[in-house]
């Protein structure tokens, strides 16, 4: 007898349906499990065995094989573990083999018969309810998996509960959905004394989903200005909240099946390699850049990154995807991220001040500016110099408008461009390319002869072009102009400036 049950191999984010056959037949006593399984899923046998004794069961001395179609997919992950059990099962006669069919399970098994949590249930929840069946997953995930709604969950804390259900001697609770985390306020804007121009860039940066670098000497507030930007973004739409949650679940990352409407933030360190930024791995986990997919990736310290590790987020900041290819995998994972870097002018961070800077100034400045590329620099929207603070500055009352204020035209912006998202298909300014742009982001006369002659004195590639049509369009949203004039093009053009080279 053959007994067959559903599960599913992650793919990037894509769910490829498995069927787990397991065949129980006369012949020397073995057990083994084939369909290309990684170590881990090769170690299910000691798992499986060892639940099933727990429960009292043990492994007929038969030749028992457990095959995962198409035997011809790479397998990787723990969550093998529950379906191969649940075929064995089905295949010893303990429960309904047929009846296993209606559903897809995934889950690690404990040495005590616990099933615990493995990564992607929401995954598999979404692929169950395309499939028209239900879903068998840990307890623990069971909040996660009822965001997939329409579908019947089975969210078992061990084997023995999760056959009581199957033959109806026991009901386990329906699991309610996940909450909705609570957005836990960041700093204020009204920290930040001075810098107005920073503070400018920050909310059209917000406002249109625009990358953007500063550059300042050390203390002037850089980072801080960095981490007031989630508290002025919109809030994640429910889909956008989805797409965020899938990358989450993919990664282990969803606890209690809570899911967050704030958009991600993430900032990794200087060290960060290039899978862990890209993403890859032995398991092609998504990375830095994928876990911020509709957020902001935070780089500080912007040339301490390995130059190869800068490099690789060029193409992921054109597309808005990650392409990771191995010998045994291609995957692709969003990456539709708003970067946010800050450097210091040099090393020692002086270069301006010559009380302070050092002896190499200025050539200190040139080598280490060199560290980030030129086509690097050109996929970012804005540049700004942020000056160093004064003690008369800081010694001020904090400003009358903070985060909340700009909030509120940022959001007023983003709505505009929400609007015209069904024509553009573009959901921010930042995404406008081919008709979209020449649409919505035209300038009148006066704003078309000030960007040729910019064009020229400047010698602007296409894309630096582009982008600068783009933030016009954002400014003047800010603005509340249905056109982009002289005045936005003039603003846009003052922060393409790139960081002074020695």
């Amino acid at each position: 007898m053959v007994a067959l049950v559903r599960t599913v191999a992650y793919l990037g984010l894509e769910a490829r349906a498995i069927e787990v056959q397991c065949q129980i037949a006369p012949g020397m006593p073995r057990f083994a499990i084939v369909g290309l399984p990684d170590k881990a899923v090769g170690e299910s046998r000691e798992r499986v065995q060892s639940a099933l004794s727990a429960m009292g069961l043990s492994l007929p001395p038969k030749r028992i094989t457990i095959n995962l179609s198409p035997a011809d997919l790479p397998k990787e992950g723990s969550h093998y573990d529950l379906p191969i059990a649940l075929a064995l099962l089905g295949a010893m006669g303990v429960t309904d083999a047929e009846q296993l069919w209606d559903w897809v399970a995934v889950g690690e098994l404990a040495l005590d018969g616990r099933i615990v949590a493995s990564p992607g249930v929401l995954l598999a929840a979404l692929h169950a309810s395309q499939e028209n069946v239900g879903l068998i997953c840990p307890a623990a995930q069971g909040a996660e998996a009822r965001w997939a709604s329409g579908i019947p969950i089975c969210a078992a804390p061990n084997l023995v509960s999760l056959l009581n259900h199957l033959k109806g001697t026991q009901r386990l609770p329906d699991p309610e959905p996940g909450t909705i985390e609570p957005r836990t306020p960041g700093p204020d804007l009204k920290r930040v004394k001075g810098q107005e121009t920073a503070k400018r860039a920050l909310e059209i940066a917000a406002a249109g989903g625009h990358n953007l670098l500063m550059n300042g000497p050390p203390g002037a507030g850089k980072s801080l200005l960095a981490s007031c930007l989630p508290d002025i973004l919109p809030e994640l739409s429910p889909s956008e909240a989805l797409e965020v949650s899938m990358v989450q679940s993919v990664s282990g990352l969803i606890e209690g099946g809570a899911i967050s409407r704030t958009r991600p933030f993430r900032a990794p360190h200087h060290s960060a390699s290039m899978a862990a930024l890209t993403g890859g791995g032995l398991k092609v986990k998504p990375g830095e850049v994928s876990l911020a997919h509709l957020g902001v990736l935070f780089l500080d310290e912007l040339p301490e990154f390995q130059r190869a590790v800068l490099d690789s987020l060029r193409q992921p900041l054109e597309t808005g995807k990650v392409d990771v290819a191995r010998a045994n995998a291609h995957v692709t994972y969003p990456a539709r991220v708003q970067l946010i870097a800050a450097m210091n002018p040099c090393r020692c961070g002086h270069l301006g001040d010559p009380a302070l800077a050092c002896s190499r100034a200025p050539k200190c400045a040139a080598d280490y500016q060199s560290k980030v590329s030129g086509p690097m620099l050109d996929r970012i929207d804005l540049h700004v110099d942020v000056d160093p603070v004064s003690a008369a500055d800081l010694a001020l009352p904090p400003p009358a408008e903070g985060s909340a204020e700009v909030a509120e035209r940022v959001a007023a912006a983003r709505k505009i461009q929400s609007a015209r998202s069904n024509e553009s298909g573009a959901r921010t300014n930042a995404e406008l390319e081919g008709d979209a742009l020449d649409l919505f982001a035209s300038p009148d006369e006066d704003g078309r002869k000030l960007l040729m002659q910019a064009a020229e004195t400047m010698r602007l590639s296409a894309r630096a072009y582009t982008r600068i049509l783009r933030v016009a369009r954002t400014i003047a949203d800010l603005d509340g102009s249905s056109g982009i004039h002289r005045i936005h093009i003039a603003e846009a053009l003052s922060y393409r400036r790139q960081p002074p080279r020695a």
